[in-house]
């Protein structure tokens, strides 16, 4: 077993990590917003959610009722999500057909 970010336990870990700032970034945006204080990019929101903390993005968005209705935003982040979601599925049946 080698070691770097292709190491389950690594890759897990990096999840991890971008999954808790999204959600972090997220919920910051929303008390902002309720305070009309200075607010983060759409974005940068947009970016942390396409280096795999769309789950976060996405689950904060529904929870924290914030950036439902705010278009274009809603449908990029569910775009992004359906390309997660192609994603791994092209890794799940690469795998398969890898295996002996």
């Amino acid at each position: 077993m080698g070691s770097g970010i292709g190491h389950p336990a690594a890759l897990g870990g990096y999840l991890l990590i971008v999954n808790l700032i999204t959600w972090l970034a997220f919920r910051r945006d929303k008390r902002r917003s309720e305070t009309r204080d200075w607010r983060t990019p759409e974005k940068r929101l947009l970016t942390l959610a396409i280096i795999g903390g769309w789950p976060a993005a996405k689950l904060a968005q529904r929870w924290l009722r914030h950036k439902t209705r705010k278009q274009p935003f809603a449908w990029q982040l569910n775009l992004i999500g359906i390309a997660w979601g192609w994603a791994l599925a092209f890794l799940a049946i690469a795998a398969l057909l890898a295996r002996p």
